[in-house]
């Protein structure tokens, strides 16, 4: 490609243009981009940038690919209700990018529960695939955890999504349990143990269900070692997105591995699509 549409962005939009390779970060440590004096007036094109092909489309050693990373992570930092869509739109087009995969439910996290009802609408459409559905999970798991009042909601639509799944096990519907263990949701144990009956589940990646019920608390200690059973291989990380003060951190939000079941899902995607990554 010859040309990039840089010239099409004004600014401070195309200031991040500039800001070339986004380090791997947690959200809490991404630049705060709105020092650049981006503005709510600025959401449309950031969302243009944030799903721009050309961009996309760039080499990634040209500073102006990285501005699609850059300009998601800002319209996270504005809270930015109108880009959910659209960036939804990202784990069609460019099913194969790890950046997506990690950042973009972050993303949703930051800007709260008004994400839920468009997030569990894509999981419950079989048009996209079980990557796309398995990560846009994430970005409800990260509410959960991040917006107390949130949770029930959230355990709600992934134990929804688990009882109406259809088909073998797959991806989707193994990490869809893990998404409940990540949010301690003993209360979806009776959806979780008819998975498991229904063979949905993949015990080489949560354990068995008497492992699970060790995980969710549901037995004790000495039962699990008269049962031989472990603790999940899939725990629980650290919420994506440092609170503020109308976000409170859940009683999770202190565990040290942060990045233990988005890792274990990378590592299975990896597994089960034999496609080249372009990022």
């Amino acid at each position: 490609m010859n040309n990039t549409p840089v010239s099409s962005y004004q600014p401070p939009v195309d200031k991040l243009l500039t800001y070339g390779e986004a380090d791997v970060a947690e959200a809490k440590d991404w630049p705060d981009y709105l020092k650049l004096g981006l503005t709510s007036e600025h959401i449309p094109a950031l969302i243009r940038m944030a799903t721009d092909k050309e961009l996309n489309d760039l080499d990634t050693e040209k500073p102006e690919f990285w501005g699609p990373v850059h300009a998601w992570r800002a319209l996270g930092q504005l809270h930015a209700i109108e880009a959910i869509e659209p960036l939804l739109t990202l784990f069609d087009t460019l099913g194969d990018s790890e950046w997506v995969a990690e950042e973009v439910p972050e993303v949703f996290s930051m800007i709260g529960p008004a994400a839920l009802p468009m997030l569990a609408a894509f999981m419950s459409d079989s048009i996209h695939n079980e990557w796309a559905r398995t990560n846009v999970a994430s970005g409800v798991v990260y509410i959960g955890l991040n917006w107390p009042d949130a949770r029930s909601t959230s355990v709600e639509i992934l134990s929804s999504q688990l009882e109406n799944f259809s088909g073998e096990a797959d991806m989707f519907s193994t990490f869809l349990v893990s998404d409940l263990i990540q949010l301690e949701a003993k209360e979806a144990a009776p959806v979780i143990e008819r998975a498991f009956a229904a063979d949905l589940v993949d015990p080489g990646v949560v354990g068995t269900w008497d492992d699970v019920q060790f995980g969710l608390g549901l037995i004790s200690e000495e039962e699990a070692a008269k049962r031989g059973v472990r603790a999940p291989s899939i725990l629980p990380a650290i919420p994506a997105y440092t609170p503020t003060s109308t976000m409170q951190l859940s009683s999770n939000g202190n565990r040290s591995h942060r990045t233990t079941n988005k890792k274990a899902k990378n590592k299975m995607a990896k597994q089960s699509r034999k496609k080249n990554r372009k990022r």
